[in-house]
């Protein structure tokens, strides 16, 4: 009996573990992304200063290449509405991981006090 609670402990352990692990890769997709709309937003702002006649050019790879300071505005829109949708989703994703969490370390609680007691009987 206290083998097979000592199995079960185990296994409920490494899916915990599992949990944890998932958690926080999934907190440091959030920071990234994040640090990303700040990074946006700034640019953004930037964008807001300039004159309608102001040359932008656009970074890619080694070259630079001129883009019309509307498509600039609109592309940099986007991408910081994408990253809000990816935030939310990580957000989301975030929370139903904690409650896995929760409900894993209360199995893991309820496998120790079990065991606990067994101990005592014998």
């Amino acid at each position: 009996m206290a083998e097979e609670i000592q199995k079960k402990l185990q296994k409920e352990l490494e899916v915990f573990n599992g949990f944890q692990k998932e958690y926080h890769k999934a907190v440091a997709l959030k920071q990234q992304l994040d640090s990303q709309l700040n990074e946006n937003k700034v640019v953004k702002e930037e964008l807001q200063l300039l004159k309608k006649d102001s040359e932008v050019y656009k970074l890619i790879g080694p070259v630079l290449v001129k883009q019309e300071l509307e498509d600039a505005r609109q592309n940099v829109a986007k991408r910081m509405e994408y990253i809000t949708k990816e935030m939310k989703r990580t957000d989301d994703h975030i929370s139903a991981l904690e409650n896995k969490q929760e409900a894993s370390q209360e199995n893991l609680n309820k496998l120790k006090n079990d065991l606990g007691k067994i101990k005592l009987k014998a």
